[in-house]
């Protein structure tokens, strides 16, 4: 496999940049760069000079000798400070030290490992998931699913599904036993007990999509409502420009919060109304568009309004627009005017900041979030879709296994439907443009 080099750390400056080579075979490289060889795994201050011996820089230069490499091949790492021609000046001097050399693609190094199978896919997915995680929870499951916890639940199923797979087809040629081994084997005992440990996994890896993914909630109501003060004190930061004039909101403003670790990515919208102002107009449009992709919508209510019918009757419209499903009513204003009698919602006020903390936790019941994150893993929507698929086989295994007149073929091809949906997620069985999707989505270096 040709050799690759790229530069490992982010753009700009920086105390210390790293220049990383993996490929086979870098002994040649390192001579040429320092003369000698280096000892392996041992960081050696060494001159960093161009090939007309100028110096370039001095630093630490690492050789990892395959297989004990973060790539499983040859690694050189070479740490240097942190400027930008510096490190550029070092990629140069490598590129025409080795002429097997050629840039890295985003990811590559990261590929590599799983190829040479020092990681599984979703430990490799884990490495992004960290460097991207935006809160303390997300990064601590990242680690956990980087170390394999993911993998290992998910090998553990796997293994499962093997040793019923493997008596299944071994039954396949004695037709005649069919029926006697589906009993002797307690096949939908095995069956029952697997898909009970899938949906154990398959709920811990939904709050790790939440972790990793977040929450997108638009603040929907009529103009002057309070939305743009319930973003601000939601975020505990003025992002929106908040004036009593009606229609100060024209275009959507966002922010990112967190609430027990779980992002939560809160859009204030134009308020919803009729206007003859184009710009406003397009501004609801762009509203409504906002609430159609929301996990979840906030339908505010301004309590000093209730008395007014030209208010009340623009809530009745806005209010058979809006998805029930992912619909949560808050009374705002609660400081001002009373709460009426059997009113439903949440009663706060985005003024003083009284009922924020019940939002907060409503927020988190509507996604399904769980307060005992310890054990959680982070995980990707792929990965749920792919346990989803799992459990869907072995639900047709286990109708299959119940039959009378069960056919060991079909329960065969169940399970390995099954098995194959499981593969996915650690790469067992992952296709070439799947890979290629993944590690795209890396930065360079990594």
């Amino acid at each position: 496999m040709q050799p690759i080099v790229a530069i490992a750390t982010a753009s700009g400056r920086g105390a210390v940049g790293i220049v990383r080579v993996s490929g086979p075979e870098l002994g040649g490289l390192v001579h040429t760069l320092f003369g000698k060889p280096l000892a392996p795994r041992v960081a050696t201050l060494l001159p960093f000079v161009d090939a007309a011996g100028a110096a370039i820089d001095r630093g630490l230069a690492i050789h990892f000798p395959a297989p004990h490499s973060y790539t499983g091949e040859d690694v050189l790492e070479l740490q240097a400070h942190g400027g930008t021609v510096v490190l550029q000046l070092l990629l140069a001097r490598c590129l025409e030290a080795d002429a097997r050399l050629r840039l890295a693609r985003p990811g590559e190094f990261t590929e590599r490992a799983f190829l040479n199978d020092k990681i599984d896919l979703a430990q490799a997915e884990a490495v992004a998931d960290l460097i991207d995680a935006s809160t303390e929870a997300a990064a601590r499951s990242a680690g956990r699913s980087l170390t394999g916890a993911f993998s290992t639940e998910v090998n553990a199923l796997r293994d499962r599904l093997i040793e019923l797979r493997m008596l299944v087809e071994a039954t396949l040629d004695f037709p005649e036993e069919e029926i006697d081994f589906l009993e002797k084997a307690n096949a939908r005992g095995r069956l029952d007990a697997i898909a009970v440990q899938l949906d154990a996994v398959l709920a811990r890896a939904r709050q790790g999509v939440l972790l990793r993914e977040g929450i997108t909630v638009v603040l929907a109501g009529q103009p002057n409502v309070g939305k743009s003060s319930l973003l601000n004190a939601l975020a505990g930061a003025e992002l929106a420009i908040v004036t009593p004039i009606a229609g100060t909101t024209r275009d959507k403003v966002a922010g990112t919060i967190q609430i027990e670790g779980v992002p939560v990515h809160v859009i204030d919208t134009a308020g919803l109304r009729e206007s003859a102002d184009e710009v406003e107009r397009i501004g609801v449009a762009r509203s409504w568009d906002e609430i159609g992709r929301a996990d979840a919508v906030i339908f505010l209510h301004d309590l000093t309004r209730v008395d007014d019918a030209d208010y009340a009757a623009g809530e009745a419209r806005i209010a058979a627009r809006l998805p029930a499903d992912r619909l949560l009513h808050v009374l705002n204003k609660s400081d001002a005017a009373p709460v009426p009698p059997g009113a439903e919602g949440i009663p706060l006020s985005a003024r003083t900041g009284d009922g924020i903390d019940a939002l907060r936790q409503r927020l988190l019941q509507l996604a399904g979030w769980q307060a005992q994150t310890e054990g959680v893993f982070i995980a990707r929507t792929r990965h749920v879709q792919a346990l989803r698929v799992t459990r869907a086989h072995l639900e047709r295994a286990a109708e299959q296994a119940a039959r009378a007149d069960a056919a060991l073929d079909l329960l065969a091809e169940e399970l390995r439907l099954a098995h194959d949906a499981l593969g996915e997620i650690t790469g067992a069985f992952g296709a070439d443009e799947l890979l290629g999707e993944i590690f795209s989505r890396f930065c360079i270096g990594k």
